[in-house]
């Protein structure tokens, strides 16, 4: 197990490296740059900035400048945000959307292994039919569609919600801006969530040692605790990496809606910007967070599965 997770380790990096070369070369050779957008600038000045960004120098050298600044832990100046640097801004914006992610993703596993257990131990009845009616829901609407409703019944008729803003004031932390966001973010990974384990169990509770446990006289409760969960999380689990990376990225939309000040808005206007260095910036975070996602859902799927043997 631990040569396994060391040789997971090692991979991670030529992983990451290709990423940021091709993301790097792919966004230099777009059409446009981050100072094509000034109106009026005469040619003089646009070479002095262009050298000072160092955009005058050959591509390859730019990127083996770039490359040895990002070992260095500096990811560059922001073309567009020129008071702070690329650091500055995802240092500031980043733990934001990690909080929305995390709770999101917290509530879509509670609620959708909740909805899946009660769906799947009382199948084909009313329970079962209205669940999964939800889950399609979820997975059929989109966030842009959710968010405003939400908003409208819970901020605008209900009046229990703001309607934007963060949880951080200066008054202290309140934590109701943050309800909208996160169950709007969780509710296609809920929906998802509910369907998967509800199929899991439903395979699990048809399998030859579930009936021998209930044969022995095992309660149902210890049946579906002890033996059925612990094997329909499985497919769960390993569904978890990329649902929480693709939750802290696919976030955009819902920190446009409410405002709230994450990464996401950065991501947006970086590219509407060409803002090169952010652009980098942002698509190494999320990079590093799908990456290293996978590499912890492989490595609890071989500590719970005892089937699997990584050698």
């Amino acid at each position: 197990m631990l040569r396994f997770v060391v040789r997971r380790l090692f991979s991670l990096v030529p992983t990451l490296f290709l990423i940021v070369t091709l993301s790097f070369f792919i966004i230099r050779v777009a059409p446009g740059g981050p100072f094509s957008g000034e109106k009026n600038v005469p040619p003089e000045i646009l070479q002095n900035i262009m050298r000072k960004y160092h955009m005058d120098e050959p591509l390859p050298v730019q990127y083996l400048r770039y490359m040895n600044d990002i070992l260095h832990g500096d990811l560059g100046p922001s073309y567009k945000y020129k008071d702070h640097d690329v650091n500055y801004l995802i240092g500031h914006s980043l733990p934001n959307s990690l909080l929305l992610g995390v709770v999101s993703l917290v509530l879509a596993l509670i609620g959708g292994i909740t909805v899946g257990i009660i769906s799947s131990l009382r199948q084909n009845t009313w329970l079962d039919y209205v669940s999964m009616s939800v889950a399609i829901i979820g997975i059929s609407i989109p966030l842009f569609v959710i968010g405003p409703l939400l908003m409208y019944l819970f901020a605008g008729t209900l009046k229990w919600l703001p309607t934007s803003g963060w949880i951080f004031t200066r008054n202290g932390i309140n934590l109701k801006p943050l309800i909208m966001p996160a169950v709007t973010l969780s509710f296609p990974y809920f929906a998802y969530i509910a369907r998967l384990s509800r199929a899991s169990i439903l395979e699990i509770l048809r399998s030859d040692y579930i009936r021998t446990a209930r044969a022995k006289g095992l309660k149902e409760s210890v049946v579906v605790v002890k033996h059925v969960l612990k094997g329909a999380m499985l497919p769960i689990i390993s569904y978890l990496g990329p649902a929480f990376a693709g939750i802290v990225t696919g976030s955009v939309v819902v920190e446009k809606i409410f405002v709230i000040p994450g990464l996401g808005g950065f991501f947006v206007n970086s590219a509407l910007n060409r803002d090169y260095t952010l652009i980098m910036g942002t698509v190494i975070v999320y990079s590093v967070i799908l990456v290293a996602m996978n590499f912890i859902v492989d490595v609890l799927y071989g500590a719970i599965d005892p089937r699997i043997s990584y050698k």
